[in-house]
């Protein structure tokens, strides 16, 4: 199984993720209605893709009161049926990540929907801050990951001693 991440680190705000996204899915250049979002804060030089988690207890599917969200197993995600879809939004509302939005132009709730398994934002990304990869190998680089945080604080500390 595969997952969609995003490394902070490496964004640099471009925001072609988005543009890809809704040229992907839209045939138009409008980041406003990409299911991604880069969320920037200039003063700090930080920019944040976000995007659909594909939660394994996703509140939206919870919510859905015609039951409208559901989960591909195949692929890991949380499908949108827009025949059952009534437009209530409350998808929208209970996503714990803004994930979910809605797209005044086609007056439905859009999200990630991972492109059926190969994203396009992932491959358009030319500093690989979007990447679909095995979530085996995403568990191997967050470990690495905060074992890198975690040497670099006892580093700074002075500490000395093993972790076993």
């Amino acid at each position: 199984m595969k997952m969609l991440i995003a490394d902070h680190s490496k964004c640099t705000g471009c925001r072609l993720c988005e543009v890809v996204c809704s040229v992907n899915k839209n045939g138009t250049v409008n980041p406003g209605r990409a299911m991604v979002a880069v969320v920037k804060w200039d003063q700090d030089c930080i920019a944040i893709p976000m995007l659909c988690q594909q939660c394994e207890s996703a509140p939206c599917i919870a919510v859905c009161p015609v039951k409208a969200l559901a989960r591909d197993e195949d692929v890991g995600k949380v499908t949108i049926n827009y025949d059952l879809c009534i437009g209530c939004r409350f998808c929208v509302a209970v996503c714990p990540f803004g994930a979910m939005g809605f797209d005044p132009a086609a007056r439905k709730v859009i999200k990630c929907d991972l492109c059926d398994g190969e994203p396009a934002c992932a491959k358009f990304c030319e500093t690989k801050a979007l990447q679909y990869i095995d979530v085996s190998t995403a568990n191997r680089e967050k470990r690495r990951h905060a074992a890198e945080v975690l040497s670099d604080l006892i580093r700074k500390s002075g500490a000395k001693g093993s972790v076993s």
